[in-house]
């Protein structure tokens, strides 16, 4: 079996990180079973953080919102705009539950923790963004991120601990310095195999370069 690899650099609190990693879910359910049988997808999750000089325990979202977009009122537009493009892809924002905006550092510290331990990041990063998006869990809080690890089978001892230490601190901001040099100012960002995009592009699209992706590498 190949391996095609695929990098995500995204933050937890952008929506169309979320969206993106639906479409990308999706997108990979549409390769023909030949495909299927023959390739799988290494994700390697990539940080960047939306907001990396708020406080560490996060800030009132609608106090941050107003500050950032001018109302409230125009905020709540953006948020309904999101919902509605997410409804396709099963991607669900139920931002009348978020009443902070977090720093997202200790989530990303979490999650290249896994990662360098060989477990699965993957399942810790959707619950990341369900816990987010869906039930308005605080991502600043290391009881709640400790909670969501362990809804994705991992020891929540263990994380508690590490999140207590400033364990994978230089290896986050060292990631977001290279995500920098290597262009990239926006989120989400995706690599698949030597095909790159940004944004949360149409499912045809990403089909379309996983299938590009999937040949070029059986013909290897």
């Amino acid at each position: 079996m190949k391996t095609i690899p695929v990098t995500i650099t995204s933050d937890f609190i952008c929506p169309w990180c979320f969206i993106g990693e639906r479409r990308l879910t999706r997108a990979a359910a549409k390769l023909s079973e030949d495909q299927r049988e023959q390739i799988r997808l290494e994700i390697t999750w990539r940080p960047f953080e939306l907001n990396p000089n708020i406080s560490p325990d996060g800030i009132d979202r609608r106090a941050y919102r107003i500050a950032k977009f001018g109302s409230w009122e125009y905020s709540q537009r953006l948020d309904a705009h999101v919902i509605e493009a997410g409804k396709p892809d099963g991607a669900i924002f139920n931002y009348d539950r978020i009443s902070r905006t977090p720093n997202t550092r200790r989530a990303h510290r979490l999650v290249s923790w896994v990662t360098r331990n060989g477990s699965d990041a993957d399942s810790l990063v959707v619950r990341l963004f369900e816990g987010y998006f869906i039930d308005g869990r605080d991502l600043s809080s290391p009881a709640e991120l400790a909670g969501i690890a362990g809804t994705a089978g991992l020891p929540r001892d263990a994380v508690v601990a590490f999140l207590a230490s400033d364990e994978g601190t230089d290896q986050v901001t060292a990631a977001e310095a290279e995500a920098y040099r290597n262009g990239i100012h926006s989120v989400p960002d995706f690599r698949i195999g030597s095909i790159g995009f940004s944004g949360a592009q149409p499912i045809e699209i990403m089909s379309e370069a996983l299938r590009r992706a999937g040949t070029n590498s059986l013909g290897q």
